[in-house]
């Protein structure tokens, strides 16, 4: 069974930084793409950065320079260090996997998927980011 668990979330003040880890387990196919969404207090679900089954990334606007996606294959670990936090950062952030044999996921598009589109998705890890 397809499984994710996130790790890394805290309360931070802006400008602070912190970094998001998630471990897949139970991967049906050896070709995914992963990527982290977040969703805050009265806000909708939001595509935030992505490595695709490429390798390729991609990122919000609101996070590119700040976020870096990256992704540890052997071990099936995503990671996303967040720099220069913002209090509009501040979600319940998580992570995500789409087998692209399902759903296309390349050229950025993990970051536009709904929720019922997903394979997977972990239960979450809060980030709070005071001002």
């Amino acid at each position: 069974q397809l499984q994710l668990l996130e790790s890394g979330g805290g309360s931070v003040q802006a400008g602070g930084s912190l970094r998001l880890s998630c471990v897949a387990s139970g991967l049906r196919y050896s070709s995914y793409c992963m990527g982290w969404f977040r969703q805050g207090p009265g806000k909708e679900h939001e595509g935030v950065a992505a490595v695709d089954n490429d390798g390729d990334t991609s990122y919000a606007d609101s996070v590119k320079g700040r976020f870096t996606v990256s992704q540890d294959n052997a071990n099936h670990t995503l990671y996303l260090q967040m720099n220069s936090l913002k209090s509009e950062d501040t979600a319940t952030y998580f992570c995500a996997l789409i087998y692209p044999a399902h759903t296309y996921c390349g050229g950025g598009d993990t970051l536009n998927l709904p929720t019922w589109a997903l394979d997977a998705r972990g239960q979450g890890t809060l980030v709070t980011v005071s001002s």
